[in-house]
């Protein structure tokens, strides 16, 4: 059964707390950054093995294995993009559909063990170039085709958000601990991603 698309705007979690992980980008430190990214990956890998892995615990939510998938391509997307606001001027970045990727991509129908390895690949590609931005590269602008501008920090805080927010939904779902570097705890979670249409 396809989840619900996910039309919401999230780029307001880039000024204040997200009430359904605690994710704080106002506490975010660059520097932290590639640590983080590593270390809400890891939550995400550890849950892909088992046999739940690919166990939805309702029909409106992702099971780890297509959470994994998602943070996957998104790792992916935000490192394409990162590359382009350090290699061009206030580029457009090409529109991504989370909902339709996941359809795409059959994400629940996919190998646990290859989205574990893709996952780690990925995760650790955006993490790399996250420690490498230069110190004078931090502002440089960019843009959707909905007209939200990020930075090369705000676009990576962002991705921060999606990753940690999805540890916490797939540690949650599991009964462990969330270590994954974000503060604040609540019992709200949502269904799939944070990154829409754009």
């Amino acid at each position: 059964m396809p989840i619900e698309p996910d039309t919401k705007d999230w780029t307001w979690v880039l000024r204040e707390r997200c009430p359904e992980c605690g994710f704080d980008p106002l506490a975010v430190d660059r520097d932290d950054l590639g640590r983080r990214i590593r270390l809400a990956a890891a939550a995400l890998h550890q849950r892909l093995h088992g046999e739940a892995a690919a166990e939805r615990p309702d029909d409106a939510t992702w099971s780890p294995l297509e959470y994994a998938a998602h943070v996957r391509d998104v790792c992916g997307v935000m490192q394409a993009r990162l590359e382009q606001l350090l290699g061009e001027h206030d580029p457009e970045f090409a529109n991504w559909d989370q909902d339709q990727a996941a359809l795409d991509g059959d994400y629940g129908s996919q190998e646990p063990e290859h989205v574990a390895a893709e996952l780690d690949l990925a995760a650790a590609g955006l993490a790399s170039a996250a420690d490498a931005v230069p110190a004078d590269a931090w502002e440089r602008p960019g843009r959707r085709s909905n007209g939200s501008v990020f930075t090369v920090q705000t676009l990576l805080v962002y991705a921060l958000h999606d990753l940690e927010h999805h540890a916490r939904d797939v540690t949650d779902a599991s009964g462990a601990t969330h270590t994954t570097g974000s503060t604040g705890t609540t019992d709200e979670t949502t269904n799939h991603g944070t990154e829409e249409r754009a």
